[in-house]
């Protein structure tokens, strides 16, 4: 009886059996070998494009003294408005990511408007209503100057009374104070 004898064969990665004895069968391989094969490189793509973007200008504020306005009161005369800059850039591109961004060009596209305050400097009354003329001021006692009195205010007349005498200038009472 004759023995069969199995022969494995390994052709390209794929193995095969042959049934006869001695005989063995082959297999061509479907696949190209791996070993001798270059993974090729990807090259990057690079992209330039010309960007604009706008940028707020801050407007600034001035300030005008305003000596009929009460001292401490603050009133807006003109409002502030931000101007516009337009930015105009060189953006590069790698693979889609930003690489490069340089200014090439920046103009202003709307100039800001200054906000424009006024300011009280009007000073509150320090004279007395009951006179006018001179300003007599408000104080315990007032004495016409170069007077007898002892103050510790003066005034320099004449002043006209055109209230109560509070101080008492008006010694004659002709509605004339510190005339003498």
């Amino acid at each position: 009886m004759k023995r069969a004898t199995v022969a494995i064969l390994a052709v390209s990665g794929l193995f095969t059996l042959g049934a006869k004895c001695g005989a063995a069968t082959e297999v061509a391989s479907t696949t190209p070998p791996t070993a001798a094969s270059a993974t090729p490189k990807a090259t990057p793509s690079t992209e330039t494009r010309t960007v604009t973007e706008t940028e707020p200008i801050s407007f600034k504020t001035r300030r005008v003294q305003d000596p009929t306005l009460a001292e401490g009161v603050t009133k807006v005369r003109t409002r502030g408005i931000p101007g516009v800059k337009k930015l105009t850039f060189h953006v590069t591109f790698a693979n889609g990511a930003q690489v490069t961004k340089k200014l090439i060009g920046a103009a202003v596209t709307k100039r800001p408007v200054t906000k424009v305050l006024i300011v009280g400097t009007k000073q509150a009354s320090q004279c007395d209503p009951n006179y006018s003329g001179a300003c007599v001021p408000i104080a315990s006692d007032v004495d016409c100057a170069g007077g007898s009195g002892d103050g510790p205010a003066y005034v320099d007349g004449p002043v006209r009374v055109i209230g109560t005498d509070v101080y008492d200038l008006d010694r004659d009472g002709d509605g004339v104070a510190c005339d003498t």
